[in-house]
């Protein structure tokens, strides 16, 4: 298969580029093709834009995983800007080619992520659940799905990745705990009982894999374990995998002080249930967090 993938450079893209480059031909979108062969290698191809594509006949699939981190910076206006143009731009011009195209992909799978759901407190909620939500998650989500959907026709199929927080050494939240957490220095956020839908970079990968095999696979996934937890048993978990303590707490305050709007990121949370990937037959090997943790850390 051919596929066409931007974001290969990024924390799951990187991944999941290590697992397709030998069975399939691969393009990356990056803006430095140099540094894209050297840290994926060299059997890919790198383009620095989509401008060298007229259309995207070539390609038997295209996967969108780009865009600019969205809890790496305070929300200042600017910031808000980087955030949806990096992926409303490139995802519409994305859709644009598709709509070019005499004889398009048959796959478009594109990111989006589980802030589509605002924020819900305990309230578990699936791909069904109907969400009236205001919040900059939410809209940066719904407006990223809604341009990939405009991709979809009788001869594509348009699959949306709501991800949740992805686990893995090499990058995502789980890295930027670590460090407090090994100096005994971690512990749960403002209240804990937030909900934390996560997923391990494994199963992260494995899904997108399942998603461009399975043909009639299309709309939108949770990309979640089945079993999401509190913030706190997730401190909790952390802390005893690596034998220290648990017994520091971030206030909400503090969080909000620093932080500003971006803070709702960590102080809510959301129950996210990965129940259509659950239908179709898909098979998480990390259900259990603990388990997660074990076989992160044992490689760390």
């Amino acid at each position: 298969m051919k596929i066409l993938l931007t974001g290969g450079t990024g924390f799951i893209g990187s991944r999941l580029v290590k697992h397709l480059q030998f069975s399939h031909e691969l393009t990356v979108l990056s803006r430095n093709p140099i540094k894209a062969y050297q840290k994926l290698g060299h059997n890919l191809l790198a383009i620095p834009s989509l401008d060298a594509l007229d259309n995207l006949d070539e390609y038997d699939a295209v996967i969108n995983l780009a865009g600019e981190p969205i809890a790496n910076k305070r929300w200042s206006e600017p910031q808000k800007k980087r955030i949806c143009d990096s992926r409303w731009q490139l995802t519409e011009q994305l859709s644009e080619k598709f709509a070019n195209s005499s004889h398009p992909p048959h796959t478009f799978i594109s990111g989006s992520a589980i802030g589509y759901y605002g924020e819900q407190g305990q309230q578990a909620v699936d791909e069904a659940s109907i969400i009236e939500d205001d919040s900059f998650p939410h809209t940066v989500c719904k407006t990223w799905e809604q341009t990939a959907l405009k991709a979809a026709s009788e001869n594509t199929r348009v699959c949306l990745l709501r991800t949740g927080i992805v686990i893995g050494i090499e990058g995502g939240a789980l890295a930027k705990m670590l460090p407090a957490f090994r100096l005994g220095l971690g512990g749960p956020i403002a209240g804990g009982q937030q909900q934390m839908s996560w997923i391990h970079i494994s199963d992260m990968v494995d899904a997108i894999i399942f998603l461009l095999n399975n043909k009639e696979c299309q709309g939108a996934y949770n990309l979640t374990a089945p079993n999401p937890v509190s913030n706190h048993e997730f401190s909790v978990a952390l802390a005893k995998q690596l034998k220290r303590p648990c017994v520091l707490r971030t206030p909400a305050w503090l969080l909000n002080t620093a932080l500003g709007d971006m803070a709702t990121l960590i102080t809510g949370g959301q129950k996210v249930l990965p129940k259509r990937l659950g239908n179709e037959g898909f098979n998480f090997r990390y259900k259990d967090l603990s388990h997660a943790f074990k076989e992160i850390l044992l490689r760390s």
